[in-house]
């Protein structure tokens, strides 16, 4: 069997049994010797479709049923397929394929305003009760920042509004533009911790609804506002602008018009901090599976994909910082808490969704673990002296 070969090739550390839908068994790789993993497949049309494109059938056939892991589960095994890929493609003809996909998106998937709003709402306007079983408490959706492998998901979400707000170098009665505001944890802990006034913009009539909840029982009304609104609808001008976890969103046509509108928003002596998952590797086209069932529209972009677009907006770029391993540890947390909320889960939506969510929340664990996803954290100004000379207000 073709594939067999296929992923003899790619598994030379550890490896498993994998036994075909005609219920032979392969050795592939080096498995342990005592109960190694075993990768059932049930439907023989995965025989050629685990070799033409993995990263796109492997994900369908696990959330289907049609894949089944024994003698373990699914984070163990991609962490053993993530150690032996690393950040290479899988085979040629799989990278041929996603070129060819990738190039159809990038000629038809056009984030315009009414586009980005149905793509927003296709993953986080699905249920508010969902995203309670596994984020913190202040419901962030985002990385986390760890000072240690010992902390908590909530104590390592505090440190990461505190890094951010530290890279804003905030001042008194400063007016603050939160580009993606999410829940609105970020605007309404700015509001709480200075005395500026915020404006958080989203496309998700869920998460409005929600933060404009919270500033009302915050009494905060008077000083942090929330809008369904596009941030190439707006016209006025910050002091500050965040953005964490929206740039993914933005879509590849469209990074010279962001950062061109981010310049447009930013008064002459302001910072701008852009927080996105990107990779360390050249360009490459977005992942099949997660495009389909996650996020339709979404991107992670390589560091030259941003850098050209920023320069030629006429902004500067003051800080970057690279996070490495946080967001995997981001992620197993809210692995964890997921999977210990199946039957909650179960109530809400049926076994096929929960098995989609294990795999995006694993493999995206992994992807940070031992693939080539970061995240960059952009601190960005018109002028080389809108922030000090050194790092030390950071720290």
């Amino acid at each position: 069997m073709k594939l067999t070969g296929f992923l003899n090739n790619l598994f030379k550390n550890d490896g498993f049994i994998l036994v075909d839908a005609n219920s032979r068994e392969h050795v592939i790789g080096k498995p342990k010797k005592i109960n190694p993993i075993k990768i059932r497949l049930l439907d023989k049309s995965l025989h050629f479709k685990l070799l033409l494109l993995p990263d796109l059938y492997f994900g369908e056939a696990y959330a289907e049923g049609s894949l089944v892991i024994e003698n373990g589960d699914l984070t163990e095994f991609l962490e053993i397929a993530l150690k032996n890929i690393g950040r290479g493609e899988t085979n040629s003809f799989s990278k041929i394929i996603k070129k060819i996909r990738g190039t159809y998106r990038y000629l038809t998937n056009f984030n315009l305003i009414s586009n980005s709003k149905s793509n927003v709402a296709h993953h986080y306007d699905i249920s508010e009760k969902l995203y309670d079983l596994f984020l913190d408490e202040k419901r962030q959706y985002s990385c986390a920042y760890f000072k240690n492998d010992k902390d908590s998901l909530e104590t390592a979400q505090n440190n990461k509004i505190e890094h951010i707000i530290k890279k804003l170098n905030l001042k008194p009665n400063q007016k603050i533009l939160d580009i993606g505001s999410g829940w609105g944890t970020l605007a309404i802990e700015i509001a709480k911790k200075s005395q500026c006034e915020v404006l958080g913009i989203t496309l998700s009539e869920n998460q409005l609804a929600y933060s404009n909840k919270k500033v009302k029982e915050l009494n905060l009304e008077n000083q942090v506002r929330f809008k369904l609104l596009d941030y190439r609808e707006l016209n006025e001008k910050f002091d500050r602008i965040v953005s964490v976890g929206m740039f993914e969103h933005v879509g590849r046509k469209f990074y010279n018009s962001y950062f061109k509108s981010v310049n447009n928003l930013l008064k002459e002596d302001g910072v701008a901090l852009i927080h996105t998952i990107g990779s360390i590797d050249a360009p490459r086209d977005p992942h099949p599976w997660i495009t389909k069932y996650i996020f339709p529209g979404g991107y992670t972009p390589s560091l030259s994909q941003v850098v050209a677009p920023i320069e030629r907006s006429g902004l500067i770029i003051n800080d970057l910082e690279v996070l490495r391993m946080h967001y995997s540890h981001t992620l197993r947390h809210w692995k964890e808490r997921f999977l210990n909320k199946k039957e909650e889960v179960l109530i809400m939506f049926d076994e096929k969704f929960f098995r989609m969510w294990e795999f995006y929340l694993a493999g995206c664990e992994m992807a940070f673990k031992w693939g080539d996803q970061v995240v960059f954290q952009f601190q960005l100004s018109k002028k080389i002296t809108s922030t000090p000379n050194t790092r030390d207000y950071i720290y």
